[in-house]
C-alpha cells in the first residue's frame, strides 16, 4: 500500500465516513489471563467512545512507510488450509460474529505476544464501498463496483493513570485523583487484507509497529506467518557496511558524496509520488556504478549484498539516507550541510595533511555571533 491508499482507508475513521460494522476486544492481564471480553455493533457505542476508538485505529495507519508501516506478503503455504492467512480470511469473512474464531484469535495473540503487563486486544470489521474515480481523479460515489471488506487488529497497553491532584468542583477543593486503568495508543497492529491499487489484495497485509526497531518477530511469524523485512535502522547499518566492504580502500569522500547526491536526486524526482523509493539489489549496484565505483570493485558486489542484507532484500531510500542533512563526522568535529549542497565540503592536501575544506562567505556565525572575515587573509576557506 502507498501513502494515498493508506490515507483513503484512514479517512473512514470519522462519523461521516465510518464503515466499521463491529468491534470486539479482549482484556489480558500481565499473567496472560483473559480478564474480560466484549463485542458490539460499532455504531451502537456512545459517541465519546467512538471518537476514542477512531483515534486508536487511525494510529494503526500512521507513521512512515518502511519504518512504522510495513507492507508484508503471505508465503504461499500460509494460504492453504490451516495456514495463517487462511485463518485471518475466515475471521474477516465471519464479520467477527463467530465466537469460536474470536477465541482462537485471542489465544493466538496471547501465545505469540510477549509483554508482561496488561493490554487490550482490539479487533474491528469494516466494509468500504469503494467509490470509482473519473479521469480527473474525482470520486464518483455512484460508480462503485467493489466493497472492500477488512479487519484491523491492534494491541494497546493498559496502564494506571499517573498520580496527580485534581479539582473537585462540587466540594471546591483539590484532592488526590482517583487512578484509573487507561487504554493507551497501540504498540502494534495490522490491516488485512491490504488495499493495493484501491482494491482487495488477499495476498498481503499492512503491519504497524510503534517502535520501528521492535517489530515483534514472534508475533509476525506465529500469528501472521509473514517474514519481517529489515528494520529501518538495520537497513541503514547494512547499507553502510555494504558500501564499506564493496569499496574497501577506495571508500573515499568523493565517492560517498556522489552516492549521497545521486540518492538525493532519485528521491527528489519522486517526492510527489505516493510510493516510497525502494532500491533492489540491481538498483543499488547501478547506484554505485554511476557514483564512480570502479567495475573491478563491483565484481563481488552480489556476494557482499547477500551476505550483508540477505537474498532478495531491498533498501528504502528514506531508511538509508537522511534527506534533511549531509553529515561529515570525525571523532572531535561534526559538520552538517544542507542535503542538496554536499559540494560545499571538499578534501584538500594542505601542508602535507588531508583536510576538509569549506568555502566561507560574509555570513558566518560562531555560537550565534556573526563574525567578520579578514579580507587580507590568503585563504577564503575554513579548514
Amino acid at each position: 500500500m502507498n501513502k494515498k491508499e493508506i490515507s483513503e482507508i484512514k479517512k473512514q475513521f470519522t462519523p461521516a465516513n465510518c464503515a466499521i460494522t463491529r468491534i470486539c476486544g479482549c482484556y489480558v492481564d500481565g499473567e496472560k489471563n483473559k480478564v474480560t471480553e466484549f463485542k458490539e455493533a460499532f455504531l451502537s457505542l456512545p459517541e465519546e467512545e467512538i471518537f476514542k476508538y477512531f483515534e486508536i485505529f487511525r494510529k494503526v495507519l500512521s507513521g512512515t512507510l518502511g519504518k512504522n508501516l510495513l507492507n508484508m506478503e503471505f508465503p504461499l503455504n500460509t494460504e492453504m488450509e490451516g495456514g495463517t492467512q487462511e485463518f485471518l480470511l475466515q475471521l474477516r469473512d465471519s464479520q467477527l460474529k463467530e465466537d469460536d474464531l474470536l477465541e482462537q484469535y485471542y489465544d493466538k495473540v496471547i501465545d505469540s505476544y510477549t509483554y508482561g503487563e496488561n493490554y487490550l486486544i482490539l479487533l474491528i470489521h469494516a466494509a468500504y464501498d469503494i467509490p470509482g474515480k473519473a479521469s480527473d481523479n474525482l470520486e464518483m460515489f455512484d460508480a462503485s463496483d467493489e466493497v472492500y471488506s477488512y479487519i484491523i487488529s491492534c494491541i494497546c497497553p493498559v496502564n494506571l493513570a499517573k498520580p496527580a491532584l485534581s479539582y473537585n468542583a462540587q466540594d471546591r477543593c483539590f484532592q488526590n485523583r482517583i487512578r484509573d486503568w487507561v487504554v493507551e495508543l497501540p504498540q502494534l497492529g495490522f490491516l488485512f487484507p491490504a488495499f493495493n491499487d484501491r482494491s482487495t489484495d488477499l495476498h498481503s497485509l499492512l503491519y504497524y509497529s510503534k517502535n520501528p526497531e521492535e517489530l515483534h518477530f514472534e508475533f509476525t511469524d506465529s500469528l501472521l506467518g509473514c517474514s519481517l523485512p529489515l528494520s529501518a535502522e538495520s537497513q541503514k547499518e547494512a547499507f553502510q557496511t555494504l558500501i564499506e566492504e564493496t569499496l574497501g580502500d577506495s571508500c573515499d569522500y568523493e565517492v560517498v558524496k556522489n552516492i549521497h547526491e545521486n540518492l538525493h536526486e532519485m528521491t527528489e524526482e519522486k517526492k510527489d509520488s505516493p510510493d516510497p523509493v525502494v532500491l533492489s539489489q540491481a538498483e543499488v549496484k547501478n547506484l554505485l556504478s554511476i557514483s564512480g565505483v570502479e567495475n573491478e570493485k563491483l565484481e563481488n558486489f552480489d556476494r557482499h549484498f547477500e551476505d550483508t542484507a540477505g537474498a532478495n532484500a531491498s533498501f528504502m531510500a528514506s531508511n538509508i539516507m537522511n534527506t534533511r542533512k549531509f553529515e561529515v563526522k570525525t571523532p572531535d568535529i561534526t559538520i552538517q550541510v544542507s542535503p542538496d549542497r554536499p559540494d560545499l565540503v571538499e578534501t584538500r592536501i594542505i601542508d602535507g595533511r588531508p583536510c576538509l575544506v569549506i568555502p566561507i562567505t560574509d555570513q558566518v556565525q560562531v555560537n550565534g555571533i556573526t563574525v567578520k572575515n579578514d579580507p587580507s587573509a590568503s585563504d577564503d576557506v575554513l579548514h
